[in-house]
């Protein structure tokens, strides 16, 4: 009787990805980020272990929105103060800090525990194209 593999987490050899988010649709590419995060792409993958690789996004600035989300879409801030509670259109997110659109929509789609805000830390966003992981020499990866 063949026994199921379960992945250790000491054991997992974690790869470095690189995504241009030029022209990508947001929420297309979130999906896929997700994946790889989780390590769902992987045949190793197993749910209670983070076997998710490493993924460098550049040029975030330059993500694609479908529809009228950019003027209807709204990010909500909220203080524990009553009636202090604040709205911005995602075109003034994306004026301002266009990473945090991106890792949003990721982390919308990551699972909601402990080990879902372990594997977002390995989400490393940046807005134009230059960034400091040229060490770990991340591979391009092309999104379909």
């Amino acid at each position: 009787m063949a026994k199921s593999f379960m992945a250790k987490a000491g054991e997992v050899d974690r790869q470095w990805h690189l995504v241009d988010a030029d022209g990508q649709v947001l929420g297309r590419l979130a999906t896929r980020l997700a994946t790889i995060l989780c390590g769902k792409h992987r045949p190793i993958f197993t749910p209670h272990v983070d076997t998710g690789d490493f993924v460098v996004v550049i040029n975030a600035a330059k993500v694609r929105v479908t529809g009228k989300k950019l003027d209807q879409k709204q990010y909500w801030t909220l203080t524990n103060r009553p009636g202090h509670i604040k709205s911005t259109t995602m075109r003034n997110v994306m004026a301002k800090k266009p990473d945090f659109v991106i890792r949003e929509a990721v982390r919308r789609m990551m699972p909601h525990s402990n080990l879902g805000r372990h594997m977002l830390r390995k989400l490393k966003i940046f807005k134009g194209a230059e960034h400091p992981h040229a060490a770990q020499n991340p591979q391009p990866l092309e999104l379909k």
